[in-house]
């Protein structure tokens, strides 16, 4: 049961968010073109940059919506969407391709339930694509938060899975 004291502590959170949004905005004088360092700020306070958030970050501004969406979907580092606990990206350069990068992308879309993009329900992973990262020796290799791994096969995912949950 949902109780008023629940839904206005949950308000007033949100409202301190939106405040010290508000106070980070005002520190770069409200500025258009501190419009990324804002978009950073309230992805790092939000989670992710809700519709709201992206609204009130283009009036803000003074800039058209359409802008500030534009930006914020332009670059990899935002997010539209509430993230994982930890992201698992798969390789998908192309020495990983040529070693089954897809094969592990189906496997771990299978383990976790979720296709590529999308987070598990229980918050602890999204899975998406990377160009490259960087590990072309042990290919194919995927990355979990921080941690590379390499010569991935399908049946090593639920093992790998395992260590972060």
């Amino acid at each position: 049961m949902v109780t008023s004291e629940m839904v206005s502590s949950k308000f007033g959170i949100e409202q301190a968010l939106f405040n010290a949004l508000d106070d980070y905005i005002d520190s770069h004088d409200a500025a258009p073109d501190s419009l990324i360092e804002v978009l950073h700020r309230a992805q790092e306070m939000f989670g992710y940059l809700r519709n709201d958030v992206l609204t009130h970050v283009a009036k803000r501004l003074s800039l058209p919506a359409s802008r500030v969406y534009g930006v914020a979907t332009f670059y990899h580092l935002f997010h539209l969407k509430p993230r994982g606990k930890y992201e698992i990206l798969v390789c998908m350069g192309t020495a990983c391709y040529v070693r089954g990068a897809e094969g592990l992308i189906n496997a771990l879309e299978k383990q976790l339930d979720v296709k590529m993009g999308e987070t598990t329900t229980d918050g602890m992973f999204t899975l998406n694509a990377a160009r490259c990262i960087g590990a072309c020796g042990i290919a194919p290799a995927m990355r979990i938060a921080n941690d590379v791994h390499g010569k991935v096969e399908s049946k090593h995912i639920r093992r790998i899975l395992r260590n972060y949950q």
